[in-house]
């Protein structure tokens, strides 16, 4: 595996970690497989090293994640303010995990930034800003956790990587690729599987309980949304699913029910992009994937205040959902040009 971050922010890094008594882990808002597998992998290894660390998420992360080992130490931003913002403020150093700039941790933008502690940046999406004091930005590689990984490799403390930090890495590899169906044709990124495998994780447990978690709501709920909310558009190979707040609260919605919806359409071989729209209480939350060299994330980026990478983006839209919908089809035209037929 070579050497992928450069020496320079390596031994930067190493200056920044040799005095710190206090850690603290952030992450982005509505924290994914990534988002939890970088930070609690991070926060594992830092701990046995003998570092004092904490992982800070903005709102609460899905329960489907709470196996993950470090996951009911999480303090949540925005279930305990104070106790997170003194967290902030007496932090000898902040990582700033699988997010590119601070608007992405919400509420927590205005504590975090006001901390005076070193912010280091690990993450894998375009266009990084600049206001950590060191950057580690590799959007070509498939998720923050492997970057994780390889930041420990790189500071030669790989041993830190015990079983319990190989099942939070893995986490982070497999969701953000989507099971290794996309942006996973790295070699390096087996030899890290094969690693975290050697380490003692049992990766076919960690698929079960990531995708076998299913309550009879979230099979109702997600039956009800591909049978009557499911919109295609042959002529632009596209579909959009969408969810009102009333629709979510029939089937008594939990964070993480919908975690695989938009990927579904992506199953027909007519379809080359998904959108998945959800109402929530003042804006709509969109969700997008593709295939191929469809890069959903320029769309999320250029219309829904959002990105990501380009099989797999989101952002917002604030308006209605029927407002929503419309802005989506008035777009199709314009994206058309990104379809295979097209090239």
């Amino acid at each position: 595996m070579d050497k992928l971050i450069s020496s320079d922010k390596i031994n930067r890094l190493k200056q920044l970690l040799q005095p710190a008594r206090k850690i603290v882990i952030t992450c982005h808002l509505s924290p994914d497989g990534d988002a939890m597998g970088s930070s609690l992998g991070l926060c594992r290894a830092l701990r046995n090293a003998g570092k004092w660390t904490r992982v800070l998420t903005p709102d609460t992360p899905p329960k489907y994640l709470n196996f993950l080992t470090g996951a009911d130490e999480i303090t949540v931003f925005s279930r305990f303010e104070a106790q997170a913002v003194r967290l902030l403020n007496e932090a000898d150093l902040i990582f700033c995990l699988d997010y590119n700039e601070p608007k992405r941790v919400d509420h927590v933008e205005k504590a975090l930034l006001e901390s005076k502690a070193p912010k280091v940046m690990i993450d894998h999406h375009l266009f990084p800003s600049d206001f950590p004091d060191l950057v580690i930005s590799h959007p070509e590689v498939s998720s923050t956790s492997m970057l994780v990984y390889r930041v420990l490799n790189q500071l030669k403390r790989a041993d830190l990587i015990d079983r319990e930090a190989a099942e939070c890495i893995f986490t982070g590899m497999m969701t953000d690729t989507g099971n290794f169906s996309y942006n996973s044709n790295d070699p390096a990124l087996y030899e890290a599987v094969a690693d975290l495998v050697a380490r003692g994780i049992d990766k076919d447990e960690i698929y079960r309980r990531i995708y076998f978690n299913n309550s009879v709501n979230r099979l109702r709920l997600n039956g009800y949304a591909m049978d009557q909310k499911l919109a295609y558009y042959p002529d632009h190979r596209a579909a959009i699913i969408t969810l009102t707040r009333e629709e979510l609260n029939r089937y008594n919605y939990q964070k993480g029910d919908t975690e695989d919806l938009v990927n579904r359409p992506l199953t027909c071989p007519d379809v080359t992009y998904s959108l998945f729209l959800r109402e929530e209480t003042d804006y709509i939350k969109v969700s997008a994937r593709s295939k191929g060299p469809f890069p959903v994330n320029t769309l999320c980026a250029e219309h829904f205040n959002g990105g990501g990478h380009e099989n797999a983006a989101g952002g917002e839209f604030y308006g209605s959902l029927e407002e929503c919908v419309a802005r989506c089809e008035a777009l199709m035209p314009d994206y058309d040009k990104y379809l295979p037929e097209h090239k």
